[in-house]
């Protein structure tokens, strides 16, 4: 029988409720904050004398950090804890946020936007892994699509209070509020509790490592003994990983070709949603001899909110439902190729009412798939490395798709951004290829 998200919220516990909350603000405000350079950006090139090519120079510089701050997080996250690490990356975030309010040149700008993305990068794979360790099995994939989905609604936020904030008090004043996301970090500290299924590890390999060197490797504490290895479509099993406390062994069969396939969706994914929204806003909002939509500031800032209230956030949430009716991979599929079919008409598109029908439609596909994202990725790997592989298969994708606002700037300087959005629809068409090499993990319980 089909449940909507407030029965999933009903059914859950009061402890994996706020396991659920801490990990949806902290990705929320990784949107609000991240996403406030793109909704300034007109004025940035402006005040601070920046072309297409510079700014999306600066964005590819976040991103690439963000590949970084995925891999540094997740390596805390598997040593200090699920929720430690969540905090701090939120702190970062935050602090840097503020600290691109006071760039008084473009190499200041560039460093605190640099710091800012290893904390973007550091709050996804932390927040999905203590979601997907906490929740059971039958409600996890619509628990991290809950998650996923609050992007939009940082994204949403972040265009209401950047439109009028800078309209009235300028781009310095949108960072400032940037800051106010640390607060959240003293909830997560007093009312939300640790990954029992880490807690249970860590101690397990503290135990254990003595005995590493006499029982076999089938017997690690990455799939926490002979009992528990679960099969792969290809025949593999996790009995088949060597050891715990190698986190190569997701480049060894029989993880390394799924482990490989992930990362590849991720980046065709995320370099075409990263080229496309990075310069939406600007591509809305600048004059339509610069190559925009002439909608101004406050036009652009009614889209964008319309796009994720109606686009993003439906689109993130309902991915998890659909994943568990059709499975995994055909909800990749379906969503990727729709994205890939409906950017064209959007980057030929002139009225404002095509634009705001076709663009929300886009945002529902092209954003959905990242809910698919932490959930296949949570059912691939062991406990004992998936937060280091989570940060490895989405934020090394965003590091390898880092790239994408730089190629998008540099060819719609060239040639116009409507051209240069045909190179999105030709990632997420890649992205549906991909999802061929992809394991069906439906119903796996987590190890």
């Amino acid at each position: 029988m089909a449940i909507g998200p407030f029965q999933v919220i009903r059914l859950a516990t009061a402890a994996q409720r706020r396991t659920l909350l801490a990990a949806a603000m902290g990705w929320a405000l990784d949107a609000f904050d991240a996403m406030l350079y793109s909704l300034v950006l007109a004025m940035l090139m402006r005040d601070l004398g920046m072309s297409k090519t510079t700014a999306g120079s600066l964005g590819t510089l976040t991103l690439l950090a963000s590949g970084i701050g995925g891999l540094l997080f997740g390596f805390l996250a598997d040593r200090i804890g699920r929720k430690h690490a969540l905090m701090a990356s939120i702190l970062t975030y935050s602090v840097c946020s503020f600290a691109s309010g006071l760039a008084t040149s473009v190499a200041m700008l560039a460093a605190a936007r640099f710091v800012l993305g290893l904390g973007m990068g550091g709050e996804w794979n932390t927040g999905a892994t203590l979601v997907a360790e906490s929740w059971p099995t039958e409600l996890r994939a619509k628990a991290i699509s809950l998650v996923q989905s609050s992007w939009a609604l940082g994204f949403a936020l972040a265009a209401l209070v950047a439109g009028p904030v800078s309209r009235y008090c300028g781009w310095r004043a949108v960072f400032f509020v940037g800051i106010l996301p640390a607060l959240v970090t003293l909830w997560i500290q007093r009312s939300v509790p640790e990954s029992e299924m880490w807690r249970e590890r860590s101690a397990t390999a503290k135990t254990q490592l003595p005995l590493d060197s006499v029982r076999g490797p089938e017997e690690s504490v990455l799939h926490g003994g002979p009992d528990k290895a679960v099969g792969f479509p290809d025949g593999g099993t996790t009995r088949d990983v060597p050891k715990a406390s190698e986190f190569w062994v997701i480049f060894r069969p029989p993880l390394v070709k799924h482990t490989i396939a992930l990362l590849l969706f991720n980046f065709f994914g995320m370099f075409a949603w990263w080229g496309l929204f990075t310069w939406l806003p600007p591509y809305l909002s600048l004059p339509v001899e610069q190559g925009g939509r002439g909608f101004g500031v406050m036009g652009m800032t009614t889209l964008m909110i319309v796009l994720n209230l109606f686009g993003m956030f439906p689109g993130y949430a309902s991915f998890g439902w659909v994943a568990d009716h059709i499975g995994r991979r055909n909800a990749f599929l379906s969503y990727s190729l729709v994205a890939a079919v409906l950017i064209p008409l959007y980057a030929s598109a002139r009225s404002q009412r095509v634009l705001l029908v076709v663009g929300t439609l886009v945002a529902f596909f092209g954003t959905g798939i990242f809910s698919g994202s932490g959930i296949m990725g949570s059912e691939i790997f062991p406990t004992a490395v998936r937060a280091r592989a989570l940060g490895l298969t989405y934020n090394g994708a965003r590091t390898m798709s880092s790239l994408a606002p730089l190629v998008i700037g540099r060819v719609g300087q060239a040639k116009g951004l409507s051209w240069a959005f045909y190179l999105c629809a030709v990632g997420y068409l890649l992205a549906a290829i991909t999802t061929t090499q992809l394991p069906e993990t439906k119903g796996k319980r987590l190890e």
